[in-house]
């Protein structure tokens, strides 16, 4: 049988009425927001179930809102090739608790959880081997975190004029600022005066002298 978007959430909502958070559909794509100890059965559901067949997962990736209690959204992109239908799986932690890895679902999981575990520094329970991927051999912190400092670091290099791996200052590529977002490149504008046009130009109907 074949879902539209609001049939496939509601079907999904009656398998797992006690894991399920939230629904919503936005830009025809379905959000789930899920239990984080429930995500290995609810993909595990998407990828086997007939009326689902989402077996590829596209991605996972994260986000930080330092603001929240459980400050790390997790993010699991599926694809449905046989229906061609999207469903984002969304789960919540903080900095000590783990989410169960995904890797015995689907094998491209591995890479993609040892990336968020580096940048993020979010852990996957039962991940075989949870290492960094991208940052250097001993680099302490998490660097996608918001509150990760962007100066006061070493990084780790090998230098081959020197045969040998040295450590050297942090170099950023642009010169360090502190943006305004309003304007990050002229600053706060002034609050016009009179920034109706009709008082700033002279009314055509009324005579003028």
């Amino acid at each position: 049988m074949d879902f539209d978007l609001k049939e496939l959430s509601q079907y999904i909502q009656s398998k797992f009425t006690k894991d399920i958070i939230q629904n919503e559909i936005n830009i025809d794509e379905l959000i789930l927001t899920v239990n984080r100890n429930s995500i290995i059965k609810i993909l595990m559901f998407l990828r086997d179930d007939p009326n689902c067949q989402l077996k590829q997962l596209v991605d996972i990736c994260g986000v930080d809102y330092p603001e929240k209690r459980e400050r790390f959204c997790i993010v699991y992109n599926l694809l449905s090739l046989v229906h061609n239908q999207r469903v984002r799986i969304k789960v919540w932690t903080d900095e000590e608790e783990p989410i169960p890895s995904a890797l015995e679902v689907f094998r491209s999981a591995n890479w993609y959880e040892r990336e968020i575990w580096d940048l993020f520094g979010v852990y996957f329970s039962d991940h075989p081997d949870l290492r960094r991927l991208l940052s250097d051999y001993g680099f302490e912190g998490h660097p996608l975190r918001k509150d990760f400092p962007l100066t006061g670091y070493l990084e780790l290099r090998y230098d081959d004029e020197k045969k040998r791996v040295v450590y050297e200052p942090v170099k950023l590529v642009h010169e360090f600022r502190t943006f305004d977002f309003l304007s990050p490149w002229e600053g706060v504008q002034p609050i016009l005066k009179n920034n109706d046009k009709t008082e700033i130009m002279p009314d055509k109907d009324k005579p003028h002298g």
